[in-house]
């Protein structure tokens, strides 16, 4: 049997409750027919037109904080991509029938996203449930007491949504601390001896979940460097001072180690001593251009890819381990070689490039392998660049992403 076809628009008008759709500069955009009933404005009031020109706070009520709330909880669907539940809010609106008269409401809102392919918000759907007969009939129902009870529970909900918002404040602050003591931490953008690199750091957008991710490149004694990445579980200062020891770790014993799986060991066994550095991921290469070798090992950590001149990519994934301090005992962690020859691409970075929620790594792996190909002929920088464009969401990655490119 053939599929019925639905009619999404008489479905959205018919929707019980207010619903209304609004652009991300927060025009009405549609609105159902509840929302025109209750609101007491019609469509031509509604669409096309800004949230709050046409729904304003109480000019006559100086301690009014409708517009303000409301217009936080959006902006912060806009910036996360996630649903924003408000507290109850007394929201006045001006009389339809009577200009200049204001009548007292409180609504329950709830705002959400809806998103695109990329991910980037193209709409807020805004559901409002009005409350105003309900509080009103139980003031009359319940007397004075009923009334201090009420005003209590409202009180109560206001403080609420205060504190929240001087928590996402202090979170904010963390957030930029963060970042400004990881940008001092790592290496400044730029080669290792006389060979060109490039390297990129994104932060998550709106978001704690940051300033985990690093990256290293040492000179060692011949034609050779030494390039990693790293990733520490966690977010905020605590993650950017646990990267901040483990990449100076990393770094030390990179300069006297026999190769990367011996690095990686020294450092497994340090990450035990250091708190919040359990279950820290990384990889660890070595480029040798006298014999033409790149020798790696990883701790739980995405693959690097090379890229060959030809048009293919290879991930190196022959010397994989578990993260640092994994394991209650010491084992020797492996590692492996491969060849490369000269104007092959070597790339390293951190699985906020690559990952995607509900979705396999494989896919994002493959999404990596097709974006360099297409542009291998770019100059580290512009590859770079061009990669973090292709790979991030448009709207702002959900986690940090780290990303170096060497060229052999």
């Amino acid at each position: 049997m053939a599929e019925a076809a639905i009619n999404y628009a008489a479905v959205f008008g018919a929707l019980p409750g207010m619903v209304a759709l609004l652009t991300p500069d927060l025009k009405y955009a549609d609105v159902n027919d509840d929302f025109t009933r209750l609101s007491g404005r019609t469509r031509e009031q509604l669409v096309g037109r800004y949230l709050f020109d046409v729904f304003p706070d109480n000019p006559n009520d100086a301690s009014a904080t409708g517009v303000r709330n409301l217009k936080a909880s959006l902006e912060r669907v806009l910036t996360t991509g996630e649903r924003d539940t408000m507290a109850l809010q007394r929201y006045d609106v001006e009389s339809a029938e009577r200009p200049g008269q204001w009548e007292e409401r409180y609504w329950s809102p709830v705002n959400a996203p809806v998103v695109d392919a990329d991910g980037r918000v193209v709409l807020l759907v805004h559901r409002v449930e009005e409350v105003t007969a309900l509080i009103k009939a139980r003031r009359g129902a319940g007397g004075g007491q009923t009334r201090v009870l009420e005003a209590e529970l409202y009180t109560r909900a206001r403080e609420l949504q205060e504190l929240n918002e001087r928590l996402r404040e202090a979170h904010a602050r963390e957030r930029e601390v963060a970042l400004a003591l990881q940008e001092v931490m790592l290496p400044a953008p730029g080669g290792v001896g006389h060979h060109r690199a490039a390297v990129r750091y994104r932060p998550a957008v709106g978001s704690l979940n940051v300033c985990g991710d690093w990256y290293d490149l040492v000179d060692l004694p011949g034609d050779r460097i030494g390039v990693a990445v790293g990733d520490v579980v966690g977010h905020g200062l605590q993650a950017a001072g646990v990267m901040g020891l483990l990449r100076s770790a990393l770094s030390a014993a990179s300069r006297v180690a026999e190769g990367p799986a011996q690095a990686l060991e020294v450092l497994g066994l340090y990450a035990r001593s250091v708190e919040g550095a359990e279950s820290a991921t990384a990889v660890e290469t070595y480029v040798d251009w006298d014999t033409h070798t790149i020798t790696y090992s990883s701790a739980g950590h995405p693959p690097p890819a090379l890229l060959r001149t030809e048009g293919t990519v290879e991930f190196l994934d022959q010397a994989t381990d578990p993260p640092l301090g994994a394991r209650p005992d010491h084992v020797p962690r492996p590692q492996a070689t491969v060849a490369f020859t000269e104007g092959d691409t070597l790339v390293l970075y951190t699985d906020g490039l690559i990952e995607r929620r509900r979705e396999d790594i494989d896919v994002g792996l493959a999404r990596l392998a097709d974006s360099l190909v297409r542009h291998r002929t770019a100059a580290p920088e512009h590859l770079a660049d061009a990669v973090l464009l292709e790979l991030l969401p448009s709207a702002g990655a959900t986690d940090d992403a780290a990303l170096v490119i060497v060229r052999l």
